[in-house]
């Protein structure tokens, strides 16, 4: 056996309204659809531009209250420019949790905190660069 393709990465969160809000309005990704799961989840599909993968956000209020724990698991996104990513980040009051940090293939980056505290790794790419 053999996959072919990345379809979608799921996510559990506490307050789906309020993750999608983050979502939507900070990081400009769109929702493809919202519904509920047989079981009673209730799931939004989120688009990231330029990128066929979908992010499922998925609320299960009988579960609990999500806790990720710190350094687990992020989310990498990439932006144009990191500058005035920073601008429009500090603009909404959204805290940079790390850098920004610059590699030796002349990446730079910074981490934010999505809601639940799972993290955002924003970065901008010279031309050609593929890999952090």
């Amino acid at each position: 056996m053999r996959v072919t393709k990345l379809l979608h990465t799921r996510m559990r969160v506490s307050d789906l309204d309020q993750t999608i809000q983050f979502y939507t309005t900070v990081l400009g990704l769109e929702v493809l659809e919202r519904k509920t799961s047989p079981r009673g989840s209730q799931l939004a599909f989120l688009k990231v531009p330029n990128s066929e993968e979908l992010i499922e956000l998925t609320s299960f209020p009988p579960s609990g209250p999500v806790k990720v724990q710190e350094d687990l698991v992020h989310l990498a996104f990439q932006v144009e420019s990191l500058d005035d990513t920073i601008a429009s980040l500090k603009a909404q009051g959204i805290k940079i949790t790390d850098g920004p940090t610059r590699t030796s293939s002349g990446s730079s980056f910074i981490f934010i905190d999505a809601p639940d505290g799972y993290e955002i790794e924003l970065i901008e790419r010279p031309a050609g660069v593929k890999i952090v």
